[in-house]
């Protein structure tokens, strides 16, 4: 009876879903995914190659992807400059500007989130409109601050130039994600005899891991990149950060390529370590809130 019924019916034809693609898309597609990926790999290549070649080998006319290899660039950005002092310098800046913004960005996200209270709709506007001024526009203003507060070629007053840059998203994103916790959690805890601080730390926090991820490493990237304040703010050269100090090997007719790329290499180094170590956060916390009303 089966096999009757399958003869008369004839083989079963497979279906194609709604959304699968044909053979010459899917070619397409993978074509131009491979083309993406080597647009965006060349430019770390080329560095990692060129920091890698004899000096001047990149004058060369001839293209070469290896040429004599050596690490004589990396030995001599570590031993004969001042790359060691400008690291320390960076590392310094970029973790206060970490643990600062992150704190911040956290209170004031909670407190936007949860509570109701004169100036509330202000204190948002204020976190949305900072945003919108380029870096080149707040220079002055802020040079002239922190000339008042005496903090000019000081770390702190670099770092205070950060926050200004770093506090006003991370606190909007940290609010975006505050909203997504549920407010029970707030009302079991007042229950449970916590302060509103208590709360915050011991509940909300440890749910917020994924939104503090990605508030540490912008704050991070921000400070370990930034060229325009550290320019403008630390004129002394026992100051100066690695985005600052790479300017020392760019002379007034001649750049040194092998050290500007070296040092490039290990000032990547960091911030790659960074990322690793808060991958698994990025994506869940850049997009959380994002569909909250």
């Amino acid at each position: 009876m089966v096999s009757t019924l399958t003869r008369a019916t004839g083989p079963r034809t497979r279906t194609h879903g709604r959304g699968a693609r044909g053979p010459a898309r899917s070619a397409a597609l993978h074509a131009t995914l491979i083309a993406a990926s080597l647009v965006a790999v060349f430019p770390v290549a080329w560095l990692v190659l060129t920091s890698l070649k004899p000096r001047d080998a990149w004058q060369s006319s001839t293209v070469e992807l290896f040429n004599s290899p050596s690490l004589d660039n990396y030995l001599q950005v570590l031993t004969q400059t001042a790359f060691l002092r400008w690291l320390f310098n960076s590392l310094l800046v970029a973790a206060m500007t970490t643990v600062l913004g992150v704190v911040l960005a956290a209170t004031t996200g909670y407190a936007v989130s949860r509570f109701r209270f004169p100036g509330h709709r202000s204190i948002m506007w204020m976190l949305l409109i900072t945003q919108m001024f380029p870096v080149a526009i707040l220079i002055v203003p802020i040079y002239n601050l922190l000339a008042g507060l005496g903090l000019i070629n000081q770390f702190p007053g670099l770092v205070v130039a950060y926050l200004t840059s770093t506090v006003p998203f991370c606190a909007w994103m940290m609010k975006g994600y505050f909203d997504t916790v549920p407010v029970e959690i707030d009302e079991a805890g007042r229950v449970d005899g916590l302060t509103p601080f208590g709360t915050f730390w011991r509940l909300i926090l440890p749910l917020s891991k994924p939104g503090l991820a990605v508030a540490a490493f912008y704050s991070f990237i921000t400070a370990w990149a930034e060229v325009a304040y550290a320019t403008a703010f630390m004129t002394g050269d026992d100051k100066y950060t690695l985005a600052v100090g790479l300017g020392q090997f760019v002379g007034q007719h001649k750049a040194e390529w092998g050290l500007l790329t070296a040092s490039s290499v290990l000032i990547a180094a960091p911030a790659a370590v960074v990322f690793l170590l808060v991958q698994r956060h990025l994506v869940t916390g850049l997009t959380a809130g994002a569909t909250k009303s």
